[in-house]
């Protein structure tokens, strides 16, 4: 029979699990609930294609800049409370965008919101490292998943909700404030318990000592790669289908198909990965497909949507793989929270430039091969990127 200490434990790692759960649903809802309603922001707010341009690449943006803060601030308060007040500020910010005055403001609260999310962004390894050592592969593959639903749930419903409401795409984007603020609750009790092996002062502060490591570039290039592939697929992918003929449901329903691929394949990623001695052929796979799913969406989104979809929903798997091997390069704890300090800051600013020369080489050209183009030319890299961060190495 299990005694109290033990039941407490229990009690106590269950209880983190929901509050891991919870944090990971409201990752993506800042940014995926955009995309199905840009023509209607646009419209609404008299947005330019260059502005349009800039909001989808706004989540890299702040997360590149945002992220290189957590470790530090890990180190002085403890990740429970950083992560706390992560998700307060993404439920401000959710809850304040739909109703700015002009495409500047709505910029501004956008980017207040994602600044919570990279906070969290960061330390979810750690938090995996520090609560579950033993189950490190299964929990990212859990919180992956749960990332991956609150993704789906923002794009496929953002638009219903938005006719739900008369058509008022404000209302629409603000209901994701309150799925935001019932995550702040379980993370204000996680909060007082500060667990010490990632708050090691030495090790936290020092992300620079990575700047000489091949293994950290390497995994920096593929999450960034990964994550332009991703943010491109966020902002744009719902208007190429629009362009294409297909309705804005249809459109976001696609999109959501993306992201829901995610649930079913972390969990058999996760599974995979934790047996493997590397992870380079599965980096190597996820890329091929995502060779294959731009391909058929430049040959022509309307064709066959699905394949397409599904195609890019498998390559979208490469966000989960990239925060495994994050966690598994990594040899203790605070060493993690370096390594994705400095995978995802590094990671996040060669994003930048990629949704937003999508959109300039939209304008250019007038349509979608050029850009699309592009990603077949970027998954390449990508795909290189992750077979030599897949190697057998530790830090």
């Amino acid at each position: 029979m299990a005694t109290t200490e033990e039941q407490r434990t229990r009690q106590g790692r269950l209880f983190a699990l929901v509050a891991l759960v919870l944090a990971a649903v409201n990752l993506r809802l800042a940014v995926t609930s955009i995309g199905p309603v840009l023509a209607e922001i646009r419209a609404g707010l008299g947005m330019s294609g260059a502005m349009a341009g800039l909001l989808t690449s706004l989540p890299v943006i702040c997360f590149a800049s945002i992220g290189f803060a957590a470790p530090r601030s890990a180190r002085r308060f403890g990740t429970g409370p950083v992560v706390t007040a992560g998700l307060g500020v993404l439920a401000l910010g959710l809850a304040i965008r739909p109703y700015a005055p002009g495409p500047v403001a709505f910029i501004l609260f956008s980017g207040l919101a994602l600044a919570g999310v990279a906070l969290v962004n960061v330390l979810m390894p750690v938090i995996v490292k520090e609560r579950f050592p033993d189950r490190i592969g299964t929990m990212t593959g859990v919180y992956s998943v749960a990332l991956n639903v609150g993704a789906t749930a923002a794009a496929a419903a953002t638009v219903p909700l938005t006719r739900a409401f008369g058509g008022d795409w404000r209302i629409g984007l603000a209901v994701w404030a309150v799925v935001a603020a019932l995550a702040v609750p379980p993370w204000l009790v996680l909060a007082r318990d500060r667990v010490a092996p990632a708050t090691e002062p030495d090790a936290v502060g020092s992300v620079a000592e990575l700047v000489g490591n091949p293994v950290a570039w390497a995994l920096a290039v593929y999450f960034g790669l990964q994550s332009t592939s991703a943010y491109v697929m966020v902002g744009w992918l719902p208007q190429i289908y629009r362009d294409a003929g297909l309705s804005a449901e249809t459109a976001g329903v696609l999109f959501g198909v993306t992201s829901f691929l995610g649930v079913p394949l972390t969990f058999v990623l996760s599974a995979v990965v934790n047996r493997l001695p590397g992870q380079s052929g599965v980096a190597a796979t996820l890329g091929l497909f995502g060779i294959a799913g731009y391909a058929g969406l430049w040959f022509s989104p309307a064709a066959a949507p699905w394949v397409w979809a599904v195609l890019l929903g498998v390559v979208n798997c490469a966000f989960p793989l990239a925060l495994t091997m994050i966690a598994l390069r990594g040899r203790t704890p605070a060493t993690v929270v370096r390594l994705s300090a400095f995978a995802q800051g590094v990671g996040y600013l060669i994003a930048i430039p990629g949704p937003i020369l999508v959109g300039v080489l939209h304008d250019v050209s007038g349509g979608w091969r050029l850009p699309l183009a592009m990603m077949v030319v970027v998954m390449i890299p990508q795909l290189v990127a992750g077979v030599l961060a897949g190697r057998n190495r530790r830090i």
